[in-house]
């Protein structure tokens, strides 16, 4: 999928708002220079838990995905804010300087845990401070 990471890189580069989930995650990981493993297992179902580094909540999360970032390959204006409590993996991180950041999860993911609808309200709130 390079093609997309170029188009998520030229984004980045231009301040837009983005909120990766899932896919997403992996692809802005690898648009700031990360790279991405193929998992073992994967981790699928409902009750991942899931641990914000910001204020040490746990979550419980929805997945179902079969790679993951690699955590050494991130480079230091990439932040990591999530990690899966089950095996350590990167569960979401964020740019320190640009309005973009994405999770491992499904925050969407209905019915189920609601635990992470936070993301969401950040979101809004980067594209109102876009405006």
């Amino acid at each position: 999928m390079q093609k997309v990471v170029e188009e998520i890189k030229k984004l980045a580069a231009s301040k837009v708002p983005m909120f990766g989930i899932c896919l997403g995650h992996q692809i802005v990981a690898q648009a700031f220079g990360g790279t991405t493993y193929k998992m073992l297992f994967g981790h699928r179902g409902g009750n991942q838990p899931i641990k914000d580094l910001s204020n040490d909540k746990i979550e419980i999360a929805a997945h179902n995905h079969g790679f993951a970032v690699e955590a050494e390959s991130l480079p230091p204006e990439v932040e990591i804010t999530h990690i899966n409590l089950n095996d350590d993996t990167v569960a979401g991180l964020k740019h320190k300087q640009l309005p973009v950041f994405s999770v491992q999860y499904h925050p969407e993911s209905a019915p189920g845990p609601h635990d992470s609808e936070y993301l969401f309200e950040r979101f809004v709130e980067l594209m109102r401070r876009a405006k």
